[in-house]
């Protein structure tokens, strides 16, 4: 991956492909590699004809690990996403962001309109609007000495990934006690992108995808049958539905 610095940040990413450019966000204690590649999206959105853009948000992957809670938040992160298309030279681009990438996706669509062409919030649904639950349980989960410690299902299975990630630990446990602020309703339906939805019919973090995208304008839904918030990522369903919606929306 190479890098660039924003904001005194050095930032990794990783261009792949020609065509129509989409830049793809990855989702908290994970990073482009493991969100994107592991998962085939690189192989699908290749074989889509897409130039494929993937950024590791700071605090993760190969990007610069902070360790102040001022540093993070979504907003930040989504200027960041910004700070990478200005860098590559991009103006309009259609993004995916999945999980805490669909909130940074979220605040993309919402305070730099003119980036987003078209959007995909994966892995969060009306939870982008009514929360996701305790962050300190997954941040004291980060911090235990041991996983087998952690008694929070929640903390212990973001522990459990984080660990899978190689990641640092302390710098995640700092992102997520960082301001995580919720998406209003009046802030959704100032989106002006046409946005699809995704989330599988068994992710309790992310909650419903049709809920969420009814209050934005031109939002539509996509249900992943069967899958929770961690086994939706690489399904075949989201695949098609995504590639579906990118190319119906280019008619």
């Amino acid at each position: 991956m190479e890098t660039f610095v924003t904001d005194g940040v050095e930032i990794a990413y990783e261009v792949i492909g020609h065509g129509e450019p989409i830049l793809l966000i990855h989702g908290f204690a994970s990073n482009a590699y493991v969100n994107w590649r592991d998962t085939g999206w690189v192989r699908t959105l290749q074989k889509a004809q897409r130039r494929i853009i993937l950024i590791d948000n700071r605090g993760h992957g190969r990007s610069e690990k902070l360790y102040d809670i001022k540093d993070y938040g979504a907003p930040i992160m989504a200027t960041d996403a910004v700070a990478l298309l200005d860098h590559l030279g991009l103006s309009r681009v259609d993004v995916m962001g999945y999980s805490m990438g669909a909130r940074i996706t979220a605040f993309m669509a919402i305070n730099h309109k003119a980036y987003v062409d078209r959007a995909i919030f994966a892995g969060l649904g009306i939870n982008m609007v009514k929360g996701v639950g305790d962050p300190e349980q997954v941040a004291e989960a980060l911090e235990a000495e041991n996983i087998e410690d952690i008694a929070n299902i929640g903390g212990r299975m973001f522990r459990y990934f984080a660990e899978q990630t190689k990641s640092d630990l302390k710098a995640l446990a700092t992102c997520m006690r960082s301001s995580r602020q919720k998406i209003t309703p009046e802030q959704l339906a100032s989106i002006e992108a046409r946005v699809l939805v995704a989330v599988g019919t068994e992710d309790a973090i992310g909650g419903s995808a049709a809920e969420l995208s009814a209050l934005i304008p031109k939002g539509e839904a996509l249900d992943i049958p069967g899958r929770d918030h961690m086994k939706a990522v690489g399904d075949k369903v989201f695949k098609q539905g995504v590639v579906d919606f990118l190319a119906r929306q280019n008619q």
